[in-house]
């Protein structure tokens, strides 16, 4: 196809106050090919574009009504990707830097205008639009194919995510992402951010669980030299170094209530001052929040503020857990196998066929996070062929659905006639034992919400003590109470993780802030560990 039938397809709108030299300009590039329309100053090209539809803008700056900086940053507001040529008779570097860097135009140049520089350019811009566009148009059949970005999903579950990350990229709507632990909601933000307008800017990520609340405020807004002790110099926040960008605010149901408040006035006027400072910035970052509690359940339990959910929850995304998707189990693998091989320098080929069974039968109450950790165990392992399945390394306490043992102390039976309540409390028992009183794990094997079963438990404490005045009816051992066995639980993983009361929510599946919580009221503090 010669450039002339190429430039054919292509629509250029001029738009100039000056009426001879538009027209003329417009006469000279459909000369060169291209269909043409003019507009006399920035409102009317607005008009134009939403009828126009044009693939390239060239404007003059200085015109009457709406001047063309004016109209560049309209066009900047809607998100838009047609590029822009910027024309003036009073250039400078100052205002050249403005128009190409800050009003994201492809290009500046001063009149008089020479067509032989500006048709080149004018091509060169089309071109580069028409690869953006390519390469969406073969992102979308990636992700057709079960691949978008780095997720990987052929499911209908993971296929319908893939389809609400495309519908929201171009956007400038927040997004909230909720999942639970290790199903990838940071790549998910990644990927958002990589199809987004803000691709070419900076991506942030804060985790709220992993930073002291003395140091979280100092993290998102920055702080000026002696603000407080230890800030020895001035330091950009999260926000301003997100600016053009994106910032993943990561477990947002565990950031202080305080710093909520404050977050919230930021997102409502994006303006953010700096710890110590005197005046505000102004900041144009996307916000996307993430977290793998149910959001709702934190603003019931005020964790979370009711008027910030409603503030980041305007596009919401619900990550799968890998047991709700096995059949990306298979794919996920082999991909990260791949991975891993530059990584290690292994030549490990695929996964047997029992292994792939094994693969599948578990649960995964780590995610994608956990198969990632089999995975890399058992490529080091086998480091060339095929993984077998004594390769694999897999902890079975922590699969949710292997059968659970019938013994608790002696053989535990159910004698006929036994109401159903007291078989629930001795099956409920049972499985909070096998399961070493993780109540999250607890409650994904009954198949029920981690909710329902603390208010189940907490009723049949009720009951027990109705009944006898005791908790002896809800024992899990001779010697403790489920009260006692928490509080036991909870010190030994406290003192196997040093302390460190982050660590030690990890470790319990619960976030920072319930663990603090559960501590207070099992009455322990420092002095136990």
């Amino acid at each position: 196809m010669s450039s002339m039938s190429s430039q054919s397809m292509n629509k250029v709108l001029v738009v100039d106050d000056d009426e001879d030299q538009c027209r003329l300009l417009a006469e000279a590039l459909a000369g060169q090919g291209y269909v043409t329309c003019t507009a006399a100053d920035g409102i009317y090209a607005l008009q134009q574009i939403d009828a126009f539809r044009p693939d390239a803008i060239i404007t003059d700056l200085n015109m009457p009504r709406m001047d063309g900086l004016e109209l560049m940053a309209e066009i900047k507001r809607r998100e838009m990707t047609t590029p822009v040529i910027a024309l003036t008779a009073f250039g400078s570097v100052e205002q050249a830097v403005e128009i190409v860097h800050d009003l994201k135009a492809f290009w500046f140049l001063e009149k008089p205008l020479k067509l032989g520089v500006l048709v080149p350019l004018l091509q060169r811009a089309l071109s580069q639009q028409h690869l953006l566009r390519e390469t969406d148009r073969l992102n979308l059949e990636l992700s057709m194919q079960g691949l978008l970005g780095c997720l990987v999903g052929k499911s209908p579950a993971m296929q319908r995510v893939f389809s609400l990350i495309r519908q929201v990229a171009p956007s400038s709507a927040s997004v909230l992402i909720t999942g639970e632990s290790g199903t990838g909601k940071e790549m998910v933000a990644r990927e958002i951010h990589r199809l987004s307008r803000r691709a070419t800017g900076p991506f942030v990520a804060i985790n709220c669980t992993a930073l002291p609340e003395t140091l979280i405020e100092s993290e998102l807004f920055g702080h000026e030299r002696g603000a407080f002790t230890g800030a020895a110099e001035r330091r950009a926040g999260c926000f301003e170094q997100s600016h053009d960008g994106t910032l993943l605010l990561d477990e947002i149901g565990d950031m202080p209530i305080q710093t909520q408040a404050k977050l919230l006035r930021v997102l409502e006027d994006m303006r953010v001052r700096r710890l110590g400072a005197k005046t505000e910035i102004q900041i144009d970052s996307r916000v996307i929040a993430a977290t793998n509690r149910p959001p709702e359940e934190s603003v019931r339990m005020q964790l979370l503020r009711e008027d910030l959910y409603y503030r980041l929850n305007v596009f919401r995304l619900e990550l799968p857990p890998l047991r709700d998707r096995r059949e990306d189990i298979a794919p996920i693998a082999q991909i990260m196998i791949h991975n891993l091989n530059k990584r290690h320098e292994t030549r490990v080929t695929d996964l047997m066929p029992p292994v792939l069974q094994r693969l599948e039968e578990h649960d995964w109450p780590g995610n994608v996070r956990e198969l990632r950790n089999v995975i890399e165990r058992a490529v080091i392992l086998a480091h060339e062929g095929p993984i077998r399945t004594d390769h694999l390394q897999m902890d079975p306490s922590t699969s949710i659905s292997l059968p659970l043992p019938r013994q608790v102390g002696d053989m535990m039976t159910l004698e006929p006639g036994l109401p159903l309540a007291k078989a629930e409390e001795a099956y409920i028992q049972l499985t909070l034992k096998h399961l070493k009183y993780n109540r999250r794990d607890t409650a994904a094997a009954l198949g029920i919400s981690l909710r329902t079963l603390q208010t189940r438990l907490g009723e049949l404490r009720d009951q027990a003590r109705q009944e006898g005045g005791t908790d002896d009816e809800l024992e899990a051992s001779d010697e403790s109470t489920l009260d006692q066995l928490e509080r036991n639980h909870i010190l030994r993983i406290l003192r196997e993780t040093h302390g460190v009361v982050t660590a030690a929510a990890e470790r319990l599946g619960v976030p920072r802030t319930t663990l603090n919580a559960m501590m207070k009221k099992q009455g322990i503090s420092r002095m136990d560990l």
